[in-house]
């Protein structure tokens, strides 16, 4: 397949710049992958469609303070997306400058954290930051919310908040798992009780999720590697649904990706490592029956993996439906459940 196969036109005004007031007040659109078959509903509603003896699957990685401003030493201004925590002190990073830095050049930013240039790795730039705090620690004080280049106003107290999921835990991610913002508490309590099983996973989203495919031919674009960690917890509640009958809901491509790549070889193993698992039309999942996820960009591999999972056509008239009846789209807009396609 071509890239131009999964473009579409999407009216500026669906882009949701906020969150639905409410979490769980979201809409939903339920796709029957077998069958095609759509049906409005709202996110609650999950709570009908997921089943008794259903395991969800949460990706549980917390958004980090990725975005800094500051300056080289030689006086021009810079932007600093940090892509990923390698250490206490070293990270892996986007610079936005009018021209690009060099090895061992200093930058200064925030309120004057200095972060050494220790060499560039294809379109990323290994940082090294002085002091004792850590990384996490300087992002957390100086950093802003790293928001999607799609929403337009700049980051707030209510945005800390909102891109943010309930039980976000583990720090390291540059955007937010967008289909688990649909959750709150209420839902998650409701959903345990109806006899749903909850487990989780961490996969840090880098900035990579954003990043345009360049190619029209698919099989030469190269995928972003994510580093992910799937509990041993985890893999015993998979197997144990499996064995009952009972269905995996993926909360999000991200959990996706993870359970997918974590059986590569046939059965999940437990462990932390790295996917650049690139899901196109024609992929055979071994894990998922059922994904929930928010709406994608046009010739994104978002847009892809999804294609694959609820079928090329399906989807393609999902966004359509979804369109003409006004759905919001990206990450503060509604969601999908969708039945895996045979």
């Amino acid at each position: 397949m071509q890239l131009d196969d999964f473009d579409y036109h999407l009216p500026g005004e669906l882009i949701a710049q906020t969150p639905a007031a409410v979490r769980s007040a979201s809409r939903l659109l339920h796709l029957d992958g077998v069958t095609g078959v759509l049906r409005d509903q709202h996110f609650a509603d999950v709570l009908d469609l997921l089943q008794p003896g259903d395991l969800l699957v949460l990706n549980d990685t917390r958004v980090i303070k990725a975005r800094l401003t500051g300056r080289k030493a030689t006086g021009g201004q810079i932007e600093v997306l940090i892509e990923r925590v390698l250490d206490q002190h070293e990270a892996l990073a986007q610079i936005r400058a009018s021209h690009a830095p060099k090895a061992g050049g200093m930058l200064v930013l925030g309120d004057g954290i200095e972060a050494e240039v220790m060499a560039r790795h294809d379109d990323l730039y290994r940082l090294r930051f002085a002091g004792d705090a850590g990384v996490l620690a300087l992002l957390e004080q100086h950093g802003s919310l790293p928001l999607p280049p799609y929403i337009t106003h700049d980051p707030d107290a209510g945005d800390e908040t909102r891109y943010q999921t309930v039980y976000a835990k583990t720090p390291g991610a540059v955007a937010a798992p967008t289909a688990g913002l649909h959750f709150d508490e209420a839902l998650l309590a409701a959903l345990r009780a109806r006899g749903v099983g909850i487990a989780y996973l961490t996969l840090h989203v880098g900035a990579g999720t954003f990043q345009p495919v360049r190619t029209q031919n698919l099989a030469e674009h190269r995928m972003h590697g994510e580093c992910y960690s799937l509990p041993q917890a985890t893999v015993d509640a998979l197997r144990a649904t499996r064995a009952a009958g009972g269905r995996v809901i993926a909360a999000g491509t991200t959990s996706l990706r993870a359970l997918e790549a974590a059986a590569a070889e046939g059965e999940p193993v437990a462990g932390a490592a790295e996917t650049a698992l690139f899901v196109l039309p024609g992929y055979r999942f071994r894990i998922v029956d059922c994904l929930i996820t928010n709406f994608h960009l046009p010739k994104s591999t978002l847009l892809m993996l999804v294609s694959a999972f609820g079928g090329v056509e399906h989807i393609r008239a999902a966004y359509q439906h979804a369109i003409a009846q006004r759905y919001r789209f990206f990450s503060y807009g509604d969601a999908m459940l969708i039945e895996r396609a045979p």
